[in-house]
């Protein structure tokens, strides 16, 4: 039986088939099915020529169209095949199927299984905007292709600016995975990588393969190359093997192993990166970097983890850093912990010391000397508390602690500190007592080799402290407006008493207590000291001031805010070698907000009411009026310490170029009597310069930074880096990481992702 434009229909034919094991319920019903699988799905053919059998053949001529759910076809001509499933179509053949699209001379598809063949086709990719062209594409299913003498690039338009072109490409939409014969990457036209084979990620996820080579330069500016291997182990474990080549110093290796998942217990999590250079030309001995971190739950309310690192000398950050940071990491934790906690209480175990990396110059320079910190082998907390018991807040904390140090007094510590207020909070003010009370008791070994007791003390020593505070404030608010916006102002005076009777702790060794650091949250703290060693006598009164303007939709605009404390009675409790003769503490003031919605800012200064004059400021401003656009700017002062001021910023310079830099200097440095030091006046910490290229399809980069490792030695890397959106990053170092480290608000080009 056959069909033509002339009659029984008018020009353009339309035939809907469907499924035949769901079709008889449906048409009694005259309702169709509600399909589960494509396959399920109704078939809509198209033609202006129908001819054949629709039980059998159907031959379809001009402007043919065949769908099926998220699967068409159309061309010239086509052959459908109602047993098969199976269209062969030829001329002007065009495909889509889940958003992925071909353009042929020839296809044949089957419509069940998927598999079939296109003769030479152009195709795009809807996950990742891949597209290339070829002599044939095999279809092995829904979710595989293999394209045959074919490209690949993620550039659109018939003359891309890069491609990959390949013997044979898989294409794996299910796993999106590309993995590729014999290939060689184009790069305008001129080739830049071959490969016998290589693998890639058509949606950005993780897996298998090796990452892009990185040829750089040391911390000491020599040559290196390093090619990464990334092991995709399951879906929540991954190994990342780093093979590198130093050509002053050898050949190192290194791996960083990442995992999380669930056990009956509960979550876990950790990563782990170990590093060896079996044999450094320079110093003839094996040096070596690892790190671990681990945390896991043994039970809903018990959990575990470790914190470890260490390296095999003092010279390794300088050697062998490649930032800032990790230069200057020279106290390195080694900690094992457990917890266990109910739902009022907590308790908490570790063992913890630190290996000390001493500054290369230290030997002539003492004031660069690194101090040891105690070892606590173990440390016990226990907390316990609730709030609103019968309106009362209550806490109980508790701690056992061995405190161990090759060269200085060791001993016991034991400290049980209790507190119990009554906050008492109305529209508009609070009020809020309260009482704490902190006992300790010391048992001081007598015995450590080259550390004597002063004569006349005890091994055994303890003291009992009560403390009494009164916190207070109120609220007042105002309808007003900021520049040209309406805007609630608020007014927030706070007053806060401490009184702590005087107790002599200088029979007491100091383990881990320190001054401090003065801020406006320290403002409010009953205790002027930093750990359990000493509790400061107090007999003062802290008043505050906060302003803040909040718009409309809540978003905080502007917070202007100054404190200041009033002693009373002068505090007596000193460290050893402390001195404090004053009234008055140093008075602080902030403000901080966002001026427009592209300008942002920060200051602080703390100033020194008794000797008037500053002790200590900060201002730091952001200007980000769109994306790729962000300056930043910093200055930052303390009185006999440091000078410095940071500038940085991303800049459009014309189109597609953009500009990025930073230069952190210091204006002044000063040694150890608090004087100038005049050969270190003036210091650059860190410099950093760079340019960005971002085409459609590609991002070139390239630039150089120079920072400090250690008080007498600089590392100066350059880099460059092709990134081929969609493929890889080829180049020399990693300059996309060092522009996000380095540069507050970046915006990655090809992103458009700011890191705040």
């Amino acid at each position: 039986m056959s069909w033509s434009s002339a009659k029984p229909f008018p020009p353009r034919h339309v035939l809907a088939l469907y499924a035949l094991a769901a079709a008889a319920p449906a048409y009694a019903q005259n309702v169709p099915p509600a399909p589960q699988n494509e396959e399920e799905l109704p078939l809509t053919i198209r033609a202006e020529e129908i001819g054949g059998r629709p039980d059998r053949r159907m031959d379809l001529n001009r402007n043919v169209e065949i769908t099926r759910g998220q699967t068409g076809i159309t061309a010239d001509t086509a052959c459908y095949l109602r047993v098969e499933d199976e269209v062969t179509a030829t001329g002007n053949v065009n495909m889509w199927r889940f958003g992925d699209r071909y353009k042929g001379d020839e296809l044949q598809l089957n419509l069940e299984t998927g598999k079939g063949y296109v003769l030479n086709p152009t195709y795009f990719l809807a996950a990742n905007n891949g597209q290339g062209q070829a002599s044939r594409i095999d279809f092995l299913g829904e979710q595989q292709a293999v394209v045959r003498d074919g490209t690949y690039s993620t550039c659109q338009g018939p003359d891309p600016d890069w491609y990959l072109k390949s013997s044979t490409l898989r294409l794996d939409t299910g796993r999106e995975v590309g993995t590729a014969g014999k290939t060689i990457i184009y790069f305008k036209d001129v080739p830049i990588i071959g490969t016998p084979a290589m693998s890639f990620s058509l949606s950005g996820q993780r897996r298998s393969g090796w990452l892009p080579p990185s040829i750089g330069f040391g911390s000491q500016g020599k040559a290196e190359v390093m090619v990464p291997y990334y092991v995709n182990i399951a879906p929540n474990r991954d190994l990342t093997l780093y093979p590198r080549m130093m050509f002053d110093r050898g050949f190192q290796l290194g791996a960083t192993g990442r995992y999380l998942g669930v056990t009956d217990g509960g979550a876990y999590n950790g990563e782990t990166h170990v590093e060896v250079l079996p044999d450094d030309r320079k110093t003839n001995t094996t040096r070596w970097r690892a790190d671990s971190l681990h945390s896991q739950a043994i039970r809903p309310n018990w959990s575990y983890g470790w914190n470890l690192h260490g390296a095999s000398d003092d010279e390794y950050p300088a050697d062998f850093s490649r930032t800032v940071s990790a230069s200057a990491e020279r106290q390195l934790l080694r900690e094992v912990r457990t917890d266990y906690y109910g739902q009022y209480w907590s308790l908490n175990a570790r063992a913890q010391n630190y290996q000390v990396l001493q500054d290369p110059a230290a030997a002539e320079n003492p004031s660069l000397t690194v101090p040891r910190p105690y070892d606590r082998l173990p440390q016990i907390n226990f907390h316990a508390g609730r709030y609103d018991v019968a309106g009362f807040d209550w806490a109980i904390d508790a701690e056992a602690t061995r405190f161990w140090h090759p060269d200085l007094v060791r001993g016991n510590r034991a400290v049980i500190n209790g507190q119990v207020s009554y906050p008492i909070v109305r529209p508009g003010w609070f009020v809020t007592p309260k009482l704490m009370y902190n006992a300790a008791k010391y048992d001081i070994d007598s015995n450590v080799r080259g550390v004597e007791l002063r004569p006349g003390l005890s091994n055994k020593v303890s003291r009992t402290v009560p403390t009494f505070s009164l916190d207070s404030g109120m609220v007042f608010e105002r309808q007003t407006s900021l520049f040209g916006n309406a805007a609630t102002q608020t007014l927030e005076p706070r007053l806060f008493y401490v009184y702590t009777p005087y107790e002599n702790q200088d029979d007491i060794p100091v383990f881990d207590t320190g001054r401090a650091g003065f801020n406006y949250a320290q403002l409010f703290s009953e205790n002027r000291y930093v750990g359990l060693d000493r509790v400061s006598d107090a007999n003062q009164l802290t008043a505050a001031l906060v302003s803040r303007y909040i718009q409309a939709d809540g978003a905080e605009r502007l917070r202007l805010a100054f404190g200041q404390r009033l002693y009373f009675e002068e505090p007596r409790v000193r460290l050893p070698g402390e001195t404090l003769h004053q009234s008055r503490s140093d008075l602080l003031l902030a403000a901080a907000g966002r001026i427009s919605e592209t300008w942002s800012f920060d200051s602080g200064v703390q100033y020194d009411a008794n000797g008037s004059s500053l002790y200590s400021s900060n201002a730091g401003v952001q200007w980000r009026p769109g994306q790729m656009k962000v300056l930043n700017a910093e200055y930052r002062y303390q009185r006999d310490s440091f000078r410095n001021i940071d500038l940085s910023a991303q800049w459009p310079i014309s189109k597609r170029w953009y500009g990025v830099g930073r230069v952190s200097y210091a204006l002044r440095s000063y040694g150890v009597g608090q004087a100038v030091n005049p050969s270190t006046g003036s210091k650059l910490i860190e410099s950093l310069v760079g340019l960005e290229y971002q085409a459609d399809c590609w991002v070139f980069r390239m630039g150089a930074q120079r920072f400090v490792t250690a008080a007498q030695t600089t590392s100066t890397q350059s880099f460059f880096q092709l990134e081929l959106n969609g493929l890889s990053r080829l180049g020399l170092g990693n300059p996309l990481d060092t522009f996000n480290r380095s540069i507050p608000g970046y915006t990655q080009l090809n992103t458009g992702v700011g890191r705040p």
